[in-house]
């Protein structure tokens, strides 16, 4: 239990300050395009942390120099509280170096479609009890 607690305080620590960044980054973004209607400031953070998680786990992976706590705070933690494409992207490619192509592909095509379903699902069911009927 007590080993327990400490990797739950190592991901709520880091996922606290991947947030912030989160949030720091993507508004600087958004600052420096104001007219844009385009989410530049999500897709910034998308990139950059798939980046990093592909940095982080190469490094882990090559050099074992990422050890399990570590592991935590960073890939669940920080990466995870700056965007959880990261991690998506990691156990996608994971997939694809598994030799699982197809699962891969699925992964991708069922984590489009049923995010963007359920996205709309919440929203169409925000706007039905709020008596606004009209589209999503």
């Amino acid at each position: 239990m007590k080993g327990q607690i400490s990797h739950i305080v190592l991901v709520g620590a880091g996922g606290f300050a991947g947030s912030v960044l989160r949030y720091a980054l993507s508004g600087a973004v958004h600052r420096c395009l104001p007219f844009s209607h385009f989410p530049f400031g999500t897709l910034a953070v998308n990139v950059i942390g798939c980046g990093l998680i592909g940095l982080f786990a190469g490094l882990a992976d090559a050099r074992q120099v990422v050890g399990p706590a570590l592991r935590l705070f960073l890939f669940l933690g920080v990466l995870g509280g700056f965007t959880t494409f990261s991690t998506f992207s990691l156990e996608t490619l994971a997939l694809v170096r598994d030799g699982e192509p197809l699962k891969a592909g699925a992964n991708v095509m069922g984590s489009v479609a049923l995010c963007l379903g359920g996205v709309w699902a919440g929203y169409a069911a925000a706007m039905f009890t709020s008596g606004d009927l009209g589209q999503p």
